[in-house]
């Protein structure tokens, strides 16, 4: 397969854009990567053209044809190329099962990554860190349970959850990192800690974690944008 067959329209922060990079190469697949503009100003004329409806990324370009939504698109990558490394789980109701942790993960775990560094206090940031513990919670218990005692949410290898989870460890490290308040501890949450370096070495995820020094510059300018945002709702 051409490498020109696939490309992917992204921005090397996103953890939405990591999910279809780890992707990608849990399934060996060669891509052109397209990097968006930080700021999105000016968007690409091809990312309009691809996602005319919401102007985002990412958007997996498979043969001239579009695919968007981060979720989606790995759905799609694990249905297009079946290999021995699958990403969803065999069974349905394992599948199910991951995908409600996604959507929860994804209702619960980054808005409030959001909101931390948008909001100014250290009282107003409480109710999200809040969120956020109650979200490691959760999922110390889901690994338990969907791990079955293996190294992954998705067993022996990375699969769905572990994808959707996982993608959020760089900025997570960005929280930790400017609020002096440590999140994944080995007190409350061992298996997610032990996870979270495993899946961070894995060499489909290897390097596609962006360093937290770099995320924490773009965190400040991002702050300022997300602030003006509020500002003039």
């Amino acid at each position: 397969m051409a490498k020109s067959e696939v490309k992917l329209i992204g921005k090397w922060s996103s953890p939405y854009v990591i999910r279809v990079k780890i992707a990608l190469n849990i399934k060996s697949i060669e891509y052109e990567n397209l990097e968006e503009n930080e700021t999105f100003n000016p968007k690409s004329d091809l990312l309009i053209q691809s996602n005319p409806v919401y102007g985002k990324v990412p958007v997996l370009i498979h043969k001239d044809k579009p695919i968007c939504e981060s979720l989606i698109i790995v759905e799609y990558i694990d249905e297009t190329w079946s290999t021995d490394s699958s990403i969803l789980p065999s069974d349905s109701y394992d599948r199910s099962l991951a995908r409600f942790w996604v959507a929860y993960l994804d209702q619960k775990w980054f808005p409030s990554m959001q909101n931390i560094i948008t909001v100014e206090g250290e009282e107003e940031r409480k109710p999200y860190f809040e969120v956020m513990e109650e979200v490691v919670e959760r999922m110390e218990g889901a690994f338990k349970k969907c791990s079955k005692g293996k190294s992954f949410f998705g067993g022996d290898t990375i699969g769905y959850l572990d994808i959707a989870f996982g993608s959020f460890l760089g900025w997570l490290s960005v929280i930790e990192h400017e609020y002096a308040r440590k999140l994944l501890v080995e007190e409350k949450a061992p298996c997610l800690v032990n996870w979270a370096e495993r899946f961070a070495n894995d060499p489909a995820v290897k390097g596609i974690i962006p360093m937290t020094d770099k995320l924490v510059k773009l965190s400040k300018a991002l702050q300022i944008k997300w602030r003006g945002a509020i500002g003039k709702k």
